[in-house]
C-alpha cells in the first residue's frame, strides 16, 4: 500500500521518464552523463526514470566505450 510520502515521488519518477522519453526520442542514444546533463533532473532520479522505461521494455542499451540508452 502506499503511502502519502510515496505518491510525490512517484509521480516525480513518471515525469522524469516522460522527459527522458522526449529528449531519448529528439536526440537519439545518449550516455547516462549525456542525459543527465540534457534534461537536467538529478542523476538519482534519472537513473529511477530509466529503471521504470527499462521495466516497461522502452529501452535499448547499447554497449561500447561507454554505454548508451535509446528508445526501442
Amino acid at each position: 500500500m502506499a503511502t502519502m510520502m510515496e505518491e510525490p515521488i512517484v509521480a516525480q519518477i513518471g515525469d522524469a521518464a516522460g522527459l527522458v522519453w522526449k529528449t531519448l526520442a529528439s536526440k537519439g542514444p545518449l550516455s547516462i552523463a549525456k542525459l543527465t546533463s540534457e534534461t537536467g533532473v538529478p542523476r538519482e532520479l534519472l537513473l529511477q526514470a530509466v529503471g521504470w522505461l527499462a521495466r516497461e521494455d522502452k529501452l535499448a542499451f547499447e554497449e561500447g566505450r561507454t554505454r548508451k540508452v535509446g528508445l526501442k
